[in-house]
Formats: structure tokens, sequence, C-alpha cells
């Protein structure tokens, strides 16, 4: 009894062991029997979901499936081209290859895609003309040299030639009919995807891998067999030229809406501004009238201190500009600003330096709305200026014209935009010899900077009258910092000329919105130019001004539509006007404004 039980026993381990072993047994037989290729394959369509989204941005030309490119109507290439289109699609790179791999390649491809007989020619030619081993290492040796060489000269020209390849090989693939699985199609989805993924989102050589460069070399075998393949180079062309077309359209597309995002970031109030402007104008009505007087009320018209103009609806901006010049100046008791705002912001500009007082300058802070003169005695008609932008609509834009009649007290004034930040003393402007002019001013007619003008480029020249009374070549200025001599400008009228030549533009198109070229007519002969280390702009536009001018300014001008304020504005340039302002302070810190 006792032995049939051990029989039992041993037999049910022995059929437990069977039933453990077998199958492991059975599946380690049938992985070495997988295809090599295949596992590949698989393994490289597993690791293009990682490396999705590096994919993504680099086929910027990248279409959906089955979706038509379409065809510029103008024609580019001609039929008796397209053999040396074909020479530049197709290069014959040199790699280290086997031979008989070739070979046996080159007889599938053949027998995939039929009985062509272009291409058994080509094939039977390329077998003909194949070098040897030696030789296609020698030739890799000397395109690896003149690569090198290159790469000293151009840093980038390997990504750029890693990126040709892709777009080369994306137009064979759709070449390909849509169904075909050759061997062909299947080597091109595998070099795209390893060589997207050996790029990534490199933008020099230097980023690059080994491993790039020997892919980059793989693609090229591939793109060398698929031009023999498909020997239709006429279509190769017009598959490219349609590619080229498409890119363009949507890149100009791309630009316009980018200039058109910017130019309606440049117009809006930022929430933060918006708030302040909302507190400050509920405190403003909350005093009793006899605390709505500034101190220093008596320097107000006295000829013989600094005058500063700045007509502004931004608080925070004009903010800067005050505290910016005080802080540069040896002799703060004699400065006075005047600052002009509409009537929508007077309460919230009065409050904010009621809060905030200038130490010992005074503050003047008016409406434009108050001057009932600037309706009556000129019958002016500012609002019609013809341009979507409200910086050339709004009149305290063109108040800069009335000077002499806003301030009739002061013989000398200083206007500063109020996208400004002053860096030097400005006292020094009150010494410059003006020479009977009445505006002194920066110059900007240097070709090859970035804040140069010509006259040309605002103004008509092509209307007789234009061509008759200006120079097309004569030096242009800037606004932003200028000195006015308001007593030689009463004399010889200049607010009449430039009512003239404002009433003149409404009858013809003779200079474009804005009131930069109306004060170049206007104080046409009446500038005298001043040294530019005083006004440095472009800080609102250019990335590229340089570290040594923007020190050495006195004023440095964030012109342009990227102002320092908004979100938009040139981050290298925000600090020399954040250092300036008071985050700190408690109505900022509750409306969110922050570095």
């Amino acid at each position: 009894m006792k032995q049939i039980r051990r029989c039992t026993r041993i037999s049910i381990l022995s059929l437990l062991s069977v039933s453990l072993f077998l199958p492991i047994f059975l599946l380690s037989i049938k992985s070495t029997n997988l295809n090599s290729e295949a596992s590949e394959e698989y393994i490289e369509d597993l690791s293009t979901i990682k490396y999705r989204t590096d994919a993504l941005k680099l086929s910027a030309i990248e279409e959906k499936e089955g979706e038509s490119l379409k065809e510029p109507s103008l024609v580019v290439y001609k039929d008796g081209d397209s053999g040396s289109e074909a020479a530049d699609i197709s290069s014959n790179g040199s790699v280290k290859s086997d031979e008989s791999e070739n070979v046996k390649n080159g007889r599938d491809m053949l027998e995939r895609y039929g009985s062509n007989q272009d291409a058994k020619q080509d094939y039977q030619q390329m077998q003909l003309e194949k070098p040897s081993l030696e030789q296609l290492e020698q030739g890799t040796v000397q395109s690896n040299q003149n690569i090198r060489t290159n790469t000293v000269r151009v840093s980038d020209e390997k990504v750029k030639e890693i990126k040709d390849q892709l777009i080369r090989a994306k137009a064979y693939m759709r070449l390909a009919p849509p169904t075909s699985n050759s061997q062909l199609v299947r080597e091109l989805r595998l070099r795209i995807r390893e060589l997207e993924r050996a790029v990534g989102d490199s933008s020099k050589d230097s980023d690059l891998s080994r491993g790039a460069l020997r892919r980059m070399r793989a693609m090229e075998v591939t793109l060398s067999k698929a031009s023999r393949v498909y020997a239709d180079c006429p279509a190769m062309v017009t598959k490219l030229r349609a590619m080229t077309y498409n890119s363009e359209e949507q890149a100009r597309a791309q630009k316009s809406q980018v200039g058109f995002l910017l130019r309606l970031a440049g117009r809006t109030t930022p929430k933060g501004l918006h708030c302040l402007s909302m507190r400050l104008t509920a405190e403003y009505f909350a005093l009793q009238p006899e605390e709505w007087q500034f101190p220093n009320q008596h320097k107000l018209h006295d000829p013989d201190l600094y005058h500063f103009a700045v007509f502004s609806d931004n608080i925070l901006a004009c903010a800067v500009v005050v505290n910016s010049t005080i802080s540069t100046s040896t002799e703060p008791e004699k400065m006075v600003f005047h600052i002009v705002t509409d009537s929508i912001n007077l309460p919230a500009m009065s409050m904010w330096f009621l809060l905030n007082p200038p130490g010992k300058s005074a503050m003047q802070i008016q409406s434009i709305d108050s001057f009932q003169w600037l309706s009556i005695k000129y019958n002016t008609t500012l609002e019609k200026q013809n341009s979507p932008d409200l910086r050339y609509t709004s009149a305290l834009n063109h108040l800069r014209f009335y000077l002499p009649d806003v301030f009739p007290m002061l013989n000398k004034i200083v206007l500063l935009d109020h996208d400004v930040v002053v860096q030097r003393d400005l006292t020094g402007l009150w010494n410059i010899n003006m020479n009977g002019k009445v505006n002194g001013a920066v110059e900007t007619c240097q070709e090859g900077e970035s804040s140069f003008r010509r006259m040309d480029m605002f103004v008509n020249f092509s209307d007789p009258s234009i061509e008759e009374r200006f120079d097309r070549k004569a030096c242009t200025w800037a606004f932003g910092m200028n000195m006015f001599d308001l007593q030689e400008w009463r004399r010889q009228n200049l607010t009449g000329v430039y009512h003239n030549y404002l009433q003149l533009g409404y009858e013809r198109p003779l200079w474009k919105a804005g009131s930069l070229p109306l004060g170049w007519v206007t104080f046409y002969n009446h500038t005298v130019a001043l040294e530019r280390t005083w006004h440095v702009l472009g800080l609102g536009y250019d990335s590229g001004v340089r570290q040594g001018e923007i020190e050495q300014a006195a004023v440095i001008h964030f012109d342009g539509i990227m102002k320092p304020w908004l979100d938009i504005g040139l981050e290298k340039y925000k600090e020399y006007w954040r250092r300036h302002v008071y985050y700190e302070h408690p109505y900022l810190q509750q409306c969110n404004i922050q570095r």
C-alpha cells in the first residue's frame, strides 16, 4: 500500500514538472526563430511613443495622410532641368556596407516594384560602377574631413542636412502607394524614426551625438536606393515644389498672425494696471477737496527752474519717469514735473503722486479736457487721423505740438515720453547752445542701426509740393527726449506750421499716420543735433542694442510695441525699468503687479 502511494506521488510530481517546463522550452525555441528585422522594427515602434513630441517639432511640413498638396501657380522648374534636380535630390553618400546585403536589397526592391525597365537598367549600371570597399572608406574619410572643415564656418550645417534628409525621405514616402508595405518603405520609416529621435531639439552641430552622424549616413544610403527605384524625377520635383510652397504659405500665415497678436497685445491694458487705476480713483474721491493740492505749487511757472513734461495715461509709466529723473538729479529741488493726462485717469494719476510725492520737486497734473482753447483757437480735428492705432489718434500724442500754449509762462522745457528711463542728470540740457533752433534731439539717420529712419520712409515724396519743400536725404531725429526752446517756437509760430501740415495731410496722403513725420516737417531746419549719448532708442523692439550704449546713455527709450510693463516686453531690458518701480507698495501687491 505504501509503495502504491509512493508511485502515485512520483507520477503526480513528474506531470507537474512537465507542465511547468514544457511551455518555457517551447517559447525559447520560438523566440530564436523570430526575424531580427521585425524585432528591431517593433522596438522602434515602441520607442517612437517616447519621442513623438520631438518628431512633431521637426516635421514642420508634416501633413495628414491622404491630404493633397497644393502646388503654386508659378512654374519654377522646367522639364529640361529635371536631371539636375534629381542630382541634387539623390546625393551619393559613401559609407561602409556589406556588398551581398546590398545586392539582396536591390533584387528585393526590383521584385516588389515590378518589372520597371528603367529601374532594372539603373540597378545593373549601379552594380557595374560599384566602388570597392577601400574606395568607399577613402571617400568616407574625405567626406568627414570636408564636414569638419565646413563645421568651423557654419555651426549648424549638419543639423540642416539632417532636416533636408527628413524632407526628402518623407517626399519619397508620399510617392509610394498608400497601401505599400515594401522593404524600401519600411526602411524609410525606420530611418525617419531613427533620425528624428537622434536630432531631437538640436539647433547646432555640437548638440548632435555620434549616433546621429551614423544615422545620417545610413539615411543617405536609403535615399540613394529610393532615388534609383523612383526614377520619375519630374514627379519628385513637383512633389518637393508643392511641399515648399505649402510650407512658405504656412510660414507667411503664422508670421502675419504673430504680428497681429503683438500689435493687439501692445494696445491692451494689463489687468494689474487697470486694477491700480480703479483703486486709486476710489481713494481719490474719498479725500476732501482741500487734500487734492500738491505742495510747492509756487514753482510751477518759474522759468529759472528745470521743467519736464510728460503726456500719458499710464500711471506706472509716469511714476518710473519721475522716479528715475529725480534719482539721477543733483538738484531735485529745482525740478518741476508737468503731467497731462485724460479726464478718466486724472483722479488715479493725482492720487498716486499724492501718496508718493516727488520729494522736494514740484508736481502739476492736468487734464487735456481742461484746455478749452485747444479746439476753439486751432479748430483741431485730431481724431481724423486715419489709423486704427490709438497711439496715433490720441490727442495726447499730438499735444506736444502745442507746448507754448500749454505752458505760456515757460521759456524752455524737456519733453519725455512715458516709456523712457532716465539714467543721468538731465539738467545739462539747459546749457546746450540751441543756435536759434527750436528743437534739440538725437538724430536717427545712421544707416545700419536699428533706429535708422529716413524722410521718404514716412513722407510721400511723389507729391510735388513735398518734393519742392524738403530734401529726402535730410537727417531725421527722434521723439522721446527733446529740448524745446519755447520762446523761439512762439517767435516762428511753428504751431501754426504744424496745423497747416496737419490739415494738408487730411486732403491727400502725404505721410503715414502718427506724430513723427509731422514733427519732421514742422521742425524742418529748426532742429539741433544732440550727442548720441543723450538718447538711446530701440529697447522696445530691438534685442541687439549694445550693452555699452545702454550704460552710457542719459535716457533709454523703450520705443516700439514691446513695452517693459507688458508681458511681451524684452526681458533682457526690463530690469532697467523695474529698478524704479516700488513693487512692495500695497496697491501694487493688491493688484498683483509683480516683477
